[in-house]
């Protein structure tokens, strides 16, 4: 028989979660005001100096007869904050949208296993519309300065200094219907839709579930199944055009095949870890008493197995422009190589998502024990947000880019609001589903 349990969200968490955003906030503070203290002739005097080194590599990126626009207007301390929340709001939409792909993609495939803890990824869902409108916002607030293609200048061929053909020829994709450089209604519509459609697909699979726990039989569970097949196929697609629009473009003359792939694989284990961080933290609150160490063997054995895609990925990706050589190709890599602090970050990140996670996970034994679980997922976590880091700055600051307490205080501070509105979330619903039919299948899961 499966015991009714409910998630109490205790004001000793809460105030745990306000001291996180506390710290968050004060280091973001202390960065700010550090940022700003430092002067931007100072890190324009670097930047004059760095630039000269790779002036003939960035040349050779751009079409004959093209120059490379250049925009200054904004301080450097300001550009580092929207660089910043824009990195923050993408990797943590990531971790609403696979709180929904986890509990969509164990309906479609009719997994047993999982039912006494789908309702942690479900709760996690609930960041999808908080971070919508967070996204759009942030769009307009810093789109001048983190996304290139949006200057006008850009467009126009009369303009000889500034003009860029390849853009010129991409610009449909940005700015359908209306003339380049104008408003990106496409762009825009494209976000719009997909957060609104993720929202939506979330709303129907959680009230299908929560009915299912007032109703039983096995009709919500089976309408549950034909809304997450549908999701996953409309997310194979959003989630890759999503981060050619928020990631990629960000360096608009650089593209990759893989690219789409390689963003989910890395939203994916840094989801898992979160997923499995939180339900060793609720066993050890002494909540989810039908999870037992197989259900815990299930979770590492999915951080173990896809820290591994995700370095394939990585590989592939790294190794086929590495061995074609084409420079407008290369210069991704080479921006993130050869410039601190994206060089040693290039490094760590293959060291904290695949080396630790590997070694640290290779036993059966660590798979099944919260304490190494509690280890390797915060490894996880932080190495991935370095990823997407790497992913976002450099096509931003360039040059200028950094890692101190102003990207810290902000990640905290993104941190806190995600576990608030995840625990919240989580304590307005029961926190087992009794009438699953797969839970019979779970309290017999063993491996």
């Amino acid at each position: 028989m499966v015991a009714d349990e409910q998630y109490i969200f205790k004001p000793e968490t809460k105030r745990s979660i306000f001291i996180l955003l506390g710290v968050g906030i004060i280091l973001f503070v202390v960065g700010v005001i550090m940022a700003m203290n430092a002067g931007d002739h100072q890190a324009a005097a670097g930047h004059h100096a760095s630039i000269e080194v790779s002036k003939n590599l960035v040349a050779s990126t751009q079409p004959a007869g093209e120059a490379p626009a250049e925009h200054h207007e904004t301080a450097i301390w300001l550009k580092k904050i929207y660089t910043s929340l824009w990195h923050n709001n993408v990797f943590f939409t990531g971790m609403g949208l696979i709180g929904l792909f986890f509990v969509a993609i164990h309906y479609a495939a009719q997994a047993g296993w999982s039912a006494p803890i789908t309702r942690i990824p479900l709760a996690m869902g609930q960041w999808i519309p908080i971070s919508g409108i967070l996204m759009l916002v942030l769009w307009f607030v810093v789109k001048g300065d983190v996304f290139h293609w949006t200057h006008h200048s850009l467009y126009d061929a009369a303009n000889i200094e500034e003009y860029d053909k390849a853009l010129d020829k991409k610009s449909p994709y940005f700015f359908w219907p209306l003339h380049a450089g104008g408003f990106p209604v496409f762009y825009i519509l494209r976000m719009v839709l997909f957060f609104s459609l993720w929202y939506w697909f979330y709303a129907m699979i959680k009230k299908r579930m929560l009915a299912e726990d007032i109703e039983g039989g096995t009709s919500n569970w089976t309408s549950a199944r034909k809304v997450s097949a549908i999701f996953l196929v409309f997310f194979g697609y959003s989630s890759s055009i999503a981060a050619w629009d928020w990631v990629m473009s960000i360096d608009p003359h650089w593209f990759s095949t893989m690219f789409g792939w390689y963003i989910f694989s890395s939203w994916w284990v840094a989801g898992l870890a979160m997923i499995t961080w939180l339900v060793v933290n609720l066993k050890e609150a002494g909540y989810l008493k039908m999870v037992n160490a197989n259900h815990l063997h299930d979770l590492g054995k999915y951080i173990f197995a896809f820290s591994i895609f995700w370095t394939y990925i990585w590989f592939s990706q790294f190794m086929l422009i590495y061995y074609a050589n084409i420079p407008e190709e290369t210069v991704y890599f080479i921006e993130r190589i050869k410039n601190a602090p994206y060089s040693w970050i290039f490094y760590l990140n293959l060291v904290l998502n695949f080396v630790l996670p590997f070694l640290l996970l290779m036993t059966r034994d660590a798979k099944r024990h919260m304490s190494m679980l509690k280890v390797v997922c915060p490894i996880v976590i932080v190495g991935h947000w370095f990823d997407f880091y790497n992913m976002v700055t450099p096509g931003v600051m360039q040059f200028d880019g950094g890692l101190g307490l102003l990207e810290i205080g902000l990640a905290l501070i993104f941190l806190a609001f995600f576990l608030f509105v995840s625990f919240n979330a989580l304590s307005k619903i029961p926190l087992v589903a009794k009438n699953d039919p797969m839970m019979v299948e779970s309290l017999n899961h063993h491996i």
